[in-house]
């Protein structure tokens, strides 16, 4: 079964606190899971000296994520933003950019490969036929 690490909301109306989570796929949002590893508190709170922007407050058990991302957890797209705002995994839009890229270079790459067969299949169907005598 799928392995997630994921965000389970407690608090109160208005007032949401989620817990970082890591459980099985199919399990609904708020039900045990199989290890809580962070909080993540959305709504920003000033600053202790008055001076500067809101925060957020993150608490997050790296070593146990890290773990769990070892093992082929697969984090949400919450999650795998929080995580990597602590530098665990990359963000995904540059992987996105990283897989687009990629994906450029096999059509660049193709585009011969692929007009070399297209020759090769004309040639091979455009032979005269031989006389049979």
């Amino acid at each position: 079964m799928v392995i997630r690490l994921r965000l389970a909301r407690f608090g109160r109306r208005h007032a949401p606190v989620y817990n970082i989570v890591v459980c099985h796929a199919r399990t609904a949002r708020n039900s045990k899971p199989i290890e809580v590893i962070g909080t993540y508190d959305p709504i920003a709170k000033p600053p202790i000296d008055g001076a500067g922007k809101p925060v957020k407050d993150i608490q997050l058990d790296t070593t146990r994520a890290k773990y769990w991302l070892g093992v082929g957890a697969q984090p949400s797209d919450t999650v795998w933003r929080l995580m990597s705002m602590f530098g665990l995994i990359e963000p995904q839009w540059q992987i996105q950019r990283i897989l687009a890229a990629g994906k450029e270079e096999m059509v660049r790459s193709r585009k011969p490969k692929l007009q070399e067969n297209l020759n090769e299949t004309v040639e091979t169907t455009v032979k005269p036929k031989e006389a049979t005598q």
